[in-house]
């Protein structure tokens, strides 16, 4: 198993952004329990590392792009 590399924060806005849906969609998935847990909070707002979306984004059902 690679050990994660990429540590760089993601906001909603990012995650977005790399699914191809809109941010409020994000939300709502962090809403329904759909999204991991956030990797850091700043100033109340959730931040996620790339390589967390990564793996989340390839495991999810629907994944795969029209």
């Amino acid at each position: 198993m690679r050990p994660m590399t990429d540590r760089r924060l993601w906001s909603y806005k990012d995650i977005a952004a790399h699914i191809g849906v809109q941010p409020d969609t994000v939300r709502s998935y962090r809403k329904h329990g759909l999204l991991p847990p956030p990797d850091h909070m700043e100033s109340g707002k959730p931040y996620w590392y790339a390589d967390t979306v990564r793996a989340w984004a390839a495991s999810r059902p629907g994944n795969r792009r029209r």
